[in-house]
């Protein structure tokens, strides 16, 4: 259905993601699941969004960030830095990413059943209060085979466990929501300290790479009716414990994250297509083929990040409207 002709004032795009996108995600899916609420509310839902003129989608790992290539010695090599030390940064922020994963966001029960995006299991959230609930003591398996009493394992599993995932997922939005320009609130003093320190030695390994990028993702925030979606094929509850850790939090609010680990980019772009309409100009940043691939199936121009250069030519173009 396509949005009402007189959009109400309220509709009016900030600079922050809208109110209605989490919700229009959801509404989304829900038809794609034959459980529609009706026509109007869909509409309804759509208006909100309807206001926005561009949407930049970009890729996560050696486009905003540099961490992949720090572990497996290509960005030593490309740029000619010290192998070692690069790889030692590397393995030290990997290990912080999989401990914020496992301690805070539930990774070891999520592993197995990850989602693309946060609010795919919420159909089946009761919305009971989840405030002095026991995450330990409730049985949940991320394997699906507890609790599931012999029906199909994984996201496939039982009306209970269904529930019990969808009850994480809420919880993980909460956390993220929560700490999102406080991170180190997370950690125990020790990591918080290591965490600054990675930080400071990543950036001037890297020659200030991510500030670089983020000169970019803010220019776009700070436009109205512009918006940032990160796409990544890192799996979801890594990829929010990667943007916080790297202090991505407010650039990318967790309705605005997409994990492309099981379904693939071109259909990752696909669904945020169907969420945000055809009449949005969408622009693809990364660096691999993937999304230039994804980005051509879909007719989306593609700029491609593979040195600083392509960063600075990035905001210029920005910054003079030509983008």
């Amino acid at each position: 259905s396509s949005p009402p002709e007189s959009l109400p004032a309220a509709a009016a795009l900030p600079t922050a993601p809208p109110a209605g996108a989490q919700e229009q995600d959801d509404v989304n899916r829900r038809n794609s699941l034959g459980k529609s609420k009706g026509k109007n509310k869909k509409a309804e839902s759509q208006s909100a969004d309807s206001d926005l003129e561009r949407i930049f989608l970009w890729d996560l790992d050696e486009t905003i960030i540099i961490f992949h290539s720090l572990l497996t010695g290509s960005y030593a090599q490309k740029f000619g830095k010290d192998p070692a030390s690069v790889l030692n940064l590397g393995l030290q922020m990997e290990e912080l990413i999989f401990e914020l994963a496992d301690t805070h966001l539930f990774f070891n029960d999520l592993e197995e059943c990850d989602q693309v995006h946060v609010e795919d299991v919420a159909s089946d959230d009761n919305g009971q209060d989840l405030t002095s609930y026991n995450f330990v003591a409730d049985g949940f398996s991320g394997s699906g085979v507890s609790g599931a009493g012999g029906t199909n394992s994984g996201v496939q599993g039982g009306v209970e466990w269904m529930r019990k995932l969808a009850f994480r997922y809420r919880r993980l939005k909460e956390i993220y929501n929560g700490y999102k320009t406080n991170v180190g609130g997370l950690l125990s003093p020790i990591k918080r300290d290591l965490l600054l320190r990675l930080q400071t030695e990543i950036e001037n390994v890297t020659d200030a790479w991510l500030s670089t990028a983020l000169k970019s993702l803010l220019l776009v925030q700070g436009r109205g009716k512009c918006l940032n979606v990160l796409v990544t094929t890192t799996q979801l509850v890594p990829a929010l414990a990667k943007v916080l850790l790297y202090g991505l939090g407010e650039v990318f609010p967790i309705e605005n994250i997409y994990s492309a680990t099981k379904i693939g980019k071109e259909s990752c772009f696909e669904r945020i297509v169907s969420r945000f309409g055809k009449k949005v100009t969408y622009v693809v940043i990364g660096d691999g083929r993937d999304e230039e691939f994804a980005a051509k199936q879909h007719n989306m121009p593609f700029w491609r990040i593979s040195t600083h250069g392509d960063l600075v030519s990035l905001h210029q173009a920005l910054e003079l409207d030509f983008l």
